[in-house]
């Protein structure tokens, strides 16, 4: 997967099954891991952070027009803030991919499914507080 520091911007190259091990930036040495934000996926970062990523993921779908997701923006967060180093977040713009929402059966937005080990551990449809999001996630 490409991740871009946070300090320099520089692309950087990670393995999707090495992201709880210490990363840091090629250019600046700023440390990448442990993840403390949301990662916007396309279709092939998600299969490849599902795939192989040995952290639970939560996944929010969602689209820059739903007036709740953008409400909900906040608390995923404060979610991949709270969970670094022991979760990825990933967000999926619906609009863009609606093939993974699909893949999901995504009917409704914000969307959330939490994935351990590539398998569907719990989807829920709706906003809700980062505390709950951390209670999936634990």
């Amino acid at each position: 997967m490409i991740l871009s520091c946070p300090n320099c911007s520089k692309k950087n190259r990670l393995n999707a099954a090495k992201l709880t091990a210490a990363v840091r930036c090629g250019a600046c040495k700023t440390p990448l891991t442990p993840i403390a934000r949301p990662i916007e996926a396309d279709p092939a970062l998600f299969d490849e952070v599902v795939a192989h990523a040995v952290l639970p993921v939560l996944v929010d779908f969602w689209a820059s027009w739903c007036g709740p997701c953008r409400m909900a923006a906040p608390e995923v967060a404060k979610t991949a803030e709270h969970m670094a180093g022991r979760a990825l977040v990933l967000k999926v713009d619906t609009e863009k991919y609606p093939e993974l929402a699909a893949r999901y059966r995504v009917e409704g937005i914000p969307n959330f499914v939490v994935l351990k080990a590539g398998r569907v551990v719990a989807q829920h449809a709706g906003v809700v507080p980062a505390a709950r999001m951390k209670e999936w996630l634990a």
